[in-house]
């Protein structure tokens, strides 16, 4: 049975990129299931399997069928992009922030070229990307343009638990405006076509609470009696399998358990508390939505231990092995 192929771009040369892409390549769970093409820059990924003591031998290739998929080796595209005369570990960098951008958009292109089953990603830094002049806020901005996507969904999956986000990064006050019965009918759609793509047909899906106890029928807030309740009625009403609001301090747990195949989280800080709570290491990013299949790490370059070897490669290994699982599904 083919392995999936992922391609897998370095993230920010100054962070912890490298680093978690030499030791997840370097790992027995991550060999078993896929094959990967790295996209980065050379001397940045043969500097870091020396921090981190990884016995890897880097293979530079042009095009994925070029590989050499043997365990201890790194397939690498190399864009030779990053002056180490200029370089330096957890600084931010404007020749880091547009080398990252490249590698994504080099992956991206496999992706779309359909030489590759999906993409898995590493931490970059905003404020590099906005010093190297790269017009985006950060990953999901980049592959929606990329693969011409309108409005990507962002999906956490930590230990089967996975979480829709209805608001991302906007402020409370912002995202109070946004919770309308609209909006949130045309997310749930949407959530269950990206569902039904990764493969998740069975199950329900509920919608987490905005206010204490959902509201309790107005008592604490009006946005689920106006907006909320109206539109899982109404979805219910449409055949959609869909149930709340459910309260957000049981409705994760009850997903955790497998009580719900999924919950669309009102906000941003509401389902990452719940999954990083549940498994910091483990919360994966899917972005769901587009053409191609993309899994993220949810960490940030961690500047602060950026080239000393010590960050734990848990995330990435977990980003790569869901790309795996999902890749057959946007394949078939």
């Amino acid at each position: 049975m083919r392995k999936s192929l992922i391609a897998v771009p370095i993230g920010d040369p100054a962070g912890v990129g490298p680093e978690i892409v030499a030791k997840s390549i370097a790992s027995k769970e991550v060999f078993d299931v896929a094959d990967c093409i790295i996209v980065g820059d050379k001397t940045v990924m043969e500097n870091a399997i020396k921090i981190v003591g990884a016995d890897l031998e880097v293979h530079v290739i042009h095009e994925p069928e070029e590989g050499d998929f043997r365990e201890g080796v790194l397939n690498l595209i190399d864009l030779g992009n990053v002056d180490m005369a200029e370089f330096e570990f957890g600084k931010v960098n404007g020749m880091c922030g547009k080398a990252a951008y490249e590698y994504i958009a080099k992956s991206i292109e496999l992706a779309n070229d359909g030489k590759v089953d999906a993409v898995a990603t590493t931490p970059i830094n905003k404020e590099s990307l906005r010093a190297g002049e790269i017009n985006f806020i950060g990953h999901t901005e980049i592959f929606g343009a990329l693969t011409n996507t309108e409005d990507p969904l962002t999906m956490f999956e930590t230990n089967g638990m996975r979480v829709f986000f209805l608001t991302r990064h906007v402020s409370l006050r912002e995202m109070l405006d946004m919770i309308t019965k609209e909006r949130i009918k045309d997310y749930v759609k949407r959530c269950m076509e990206a569902l039904k793509k990764l493969g998740v047909t069975d199950g329900t899906m509920a919608i987490a609470g905005l206010n204490p106890h959902s509201g309790e029928h107005g008592l604490f807030g009006w946005e689920e009696v106006n907006e909320i309740t109206p539109a899982v009625e109404e979805l219910q009403a449409e055949g959609y399998n869909v149930v709340g609001p459910i309260g957000a301090d049981s409705v994760f747990h009850q997903a955790a358990i497998g009580r719900y195949n999924s919950v669309l989280s009102l906000y941003h800080d509401q389902g990452h508390i719940a999954t990083k709570t549940l498994d910091f290491e483990k919360t994966i990013a899917i972005t769901n939505g587009m053409p191609i299949l993309r899994t993220s790490v949810d960490h940030g370059t961690a500047f602060d231990i950026a080239g000393k070897g010590i960050v734990s490669a848990v995330s990435m290994i977990e980003a790569i092995l869901l790309a795996a699982k999902y890749a057959p599904n946007f394949t078939k």
